[in-house]
């Protein structure tokens, strides 16, 4: 084992270095840690002197006078300010953006097949793709929705979005998120959020990686109220980690990418942004165990409605209403009797983009695989195909019906999530996903 800057760090099978992550628990809670001891100033935010030479710096998250339910911020004490850098530049970006389509959307239902894994070597950051989104960060609503697939691990180069936070999904592949205020280990049915302007890393553990990401412009997410549930269920808050302080303190030619209002920039920097050796706050990273929700469902009669698989919400200005919500499908038991189990056929006023982690959806029999998606957007009907739906009825309902070794996820938003024109030519986007529901009779027997 090594040590550099107090950041732990364990050889791996190809010879690369990964950082040992450390945690406190907690959803939106007040947190401090400290990599060296007596950091943090005792009563003060912002000492005459910080300890060790430091410099103190805020990080906002929200506004200053945001309700205290609601503010969002987090005290650094960092080896150098932020402010340290190079000139940003433009840094031009083929696949990553927010270039939502302003003209005709299709109502049409979408599917795309995985995104292939990168032939040639390929970071997180170049490894991004956009398939849709809405609103932007000018309007502070909305959402970006990505893939990405990468096989090398970032190396001397350093990200933050300033337009949105950041929630990851991973498919395949562990990602070691090394951020200023931490570092965290993220698995498949594992999620990570990276909160508006916090810088990081990413490494690839296990080479070849993939996933979806929600670029969220709206409020900040937050665990849902429970409401008649009552004071247990869904994600527990105890449940998410956000990680403990570490930092690099290392001097050398690095680059700092930045998202900001819809464009990529860089900037030479000329030492690991990574120097915060203590905080204190709540505008902080955290990771969730997908594995850890738990479901509730109807044990009478009928199927509920996805809501109740809510995990993490932002927020609209109308109350009830999510700027996004981000809703699972874990395993779980059906029960309900004389009931078609599956997701009935449906449309919403609400846009769902829908992702596969693991195993297979219940809804569709075959044609959406781990890593793939779909994007049904406002009044478009969809729900099971065809074998779905013979299957189910003539299930036996009177026997209970387990759903197990499975994973799949919602981005939902209010707003029409309005397709790329890359995703829409993307080889991959399944041009034939609408026969899927080609099989489907008609059924009517007037007088039965």
């Amino acid at each position: 084992m090594a040590n550099e800057g107090n950041v732990v760090t364990l050889p791996n099978h190809n010879g690369s270095r990964i950082r040992q992550a450390g945690y406190m628990s907690g959803f939106g809670n007040e947190f401090a840690t400290e990599a060296l001891p007596g950091t943090l100033p005792d009563g003060r935010n912002s000492p005459q002197h910080v300890a060790h030479g430091l410099y103190a710096e805020q990080l906002s998250g929200t506004a200053f006078t945001a309700p205290r339910h609601e503010n969002r911020r987090s005290w650094l004490y960092r080896i150098r300010p932020a402010a340290m850098h190079g000139e940003f530049a433009l840094l031009h970006h083929n696949h990553f953006h927010n270039q939502f389509e302003r003209g005709p959307v299709t109502p049409d239902q979408l599917r795309w097949s995985p995104l292939p894994i990168p032939e040639t070597p390929v970071d997180f950051i170049d490894g991004l793709f956009t398939v849709a989104g809405n609103g932007g960060p000018e309007a502070g609503a909305g959402i970006g929705v990505h893939l990405y697939a990468a096989n090398q691990s970032m190396e001397g180069r350093f990200f933050y979005d300033a337009d949105g936070e950041l929630l990851i999904v991973p498919q395949q592949g562990r990602l070691v998120i090394a951020t200023e205020l931490g570092v965290m280990e993220v698995e498949p049915q594992e999620i990570a959020v990276i909160p508006r302007g916090i810088r990081f890393r990413v490494e690839l553990p296990d080479g070849p990686s993939r996933g979806y990401i929600c670029e969220n412009f709206g409020a900040f997410m937050r665990i849902p109220d429970l409401g008649p549930i009552g004071s247990n269920g869904l994600a527990n808050p105890r449940d998410f980690l956000t990680p403990e302080a570490s930092y690099e303190d290392v001097e050398g030619e690095f680059e700092l990418i930045a998202k900001f209002q819809g464009h990529l920039w860089r900037a030479d920097i000329g030492h690991s942004p990574l120097d915060v050796v203590g905080w204190h706050g709540n505008h902080v990273p955290y990771k969730y165990d997908l594995r850890k929700f738990n479901t509730i469902g109807s044990i009478s009669f009928d199927h509920p409605d996805p809501s109740i698989f809510l995990v993490l919400t932002s927020p609209s200005d109308t109350a009830g209403v999510g700027n996004m919500d981000f809703v699972i499908f874990p395993p779980r038991v059906l029960v309900a009797q004389d009931t078609f189990r599956p997701p009935w056929f449906h449309r919403n006023i609400a846009s769902e983009f829908m992702g596969l982690i693991h195993g297979a959806y219940d809804a569709k029999a075959d044609g959406f695989a781990p890593g793939g998606c779909s994007l049904h957007n406002c009044m478009t009907g969809h729900g099971p195909d065809a074998a779905t739906f013979k299957k189910a009825s003539n299930a036996d309902t009177a026997k209970p019906d387990f759903i197990t070794d499975t994973m799949a996820f919602m981005f939902e938003s209010r707003a029409v999530i309005r397709p790329t024109v890359q995703a829409i030519d993307a080889p991959y986007r399944q041009r034939e996903y609408q026969a899927c529901w080609a099989g489907l009779q008609k059924r009517f027997h007037p007088g039965t």
